[in-house]
């Protein structure tokens, strides 16, 4: 694991791309410049590059030296639109290019806990199907991020923390207190946390690898009528 102060002094320049919330977020990191960081409302199949775009400045991509994205959780089709983007530059690339990947509420987790909010609590989002994306955080620090049923919430006292503009379809099982996604204030804040990984293939992050099973077709023939 490695942090973003770490990264942008192994590479010259990054370039950050947020998808998992309703926001578009974008951000360029360069040794001896302030960051410069854009944002845009709306899906991110029609905000992602305006805002890669404008937070270039009429850079090209292929001049970026590493890319950092969140694989979620979040918005599914939003973080593959980011992730299709990335493999699609690492691609054109001769031997790629270096890319790391950060999970959300790992990342509001850790803000929560610098700011001195007193465990236990829990950082959730929907996962759809009456559960929760879940990153709880004890008294020693954050735990690995589960998918929770809502009742296993529900019984906990534990208090809640969701993400501001991550899309629910249900009600969080007991009162959850909106916290911001601000990229640029995270990590402005977290510039130090170890909380970014190498991925070779960027993707929308999975509790497990996808099971499939061998299907055999069989034949069906209609009945035919004895004389």
């Amino acid at each position: 694991m490695s942090s973003l102060n770490q990264l942008a002094a192994a590479h010259r320049t990054l370039l950050v791309l947020d998808t998992a919330s309703a926001r578009t977020q974008a951000g360029l990191i360069q040794p001896g410049h302030p960051p410069a960081w854009t944002v845009s409302e709306g899906e991110a199949n029609s905000t992602l590059f305006q805002c890669i775009e404008r937070v270039l400045g009429g850079r090209s991509v292929q001049e970026i030296d590493a890319f950092v994205f969140c694989e979620g959780p979040g918005s599914i089709l939003g973080i593959r639109t980011a992730a299709v983007a990335l493999r699609t530059w690492s691609a054109l690339r001769t031997g790629g290019a270096p890319m790391y990947a950060y999970r959300s509420l790992d990342l509001v987790a850790r803000e929560l806990v610098r700011r001195g909010t007193p465990p236990p609590f829990n950082v959730i989002a929907d996962a759809r199907r009456d559960s929760w994306h879940c990153v709880e955080v004890r008294s020693d620090g954050p735990a690995p991020l589960r998918r929770v049923p809502a009742g296993e919430l529900a019984a906990s006292s534990a208090a809640l923390f969701t993400p501001a503009g991550f899309r629910a379809w249900t009600q969080p099982p007991r009162p959850a207190q909106p916290c911001a996604y601000d990229l640029a204030a995270l990590f402005a804040a977290l510039a130090d946390a170890d909380c970014l990984h190498p991925t070779a293939t960027p993707d929308a992050f999975l509790y497990e690898d996808p099971a499939y099973q061998t299907w055999t077709p069989e034949i069906h023939r209609a009945p035919t009528s004895v004389r």
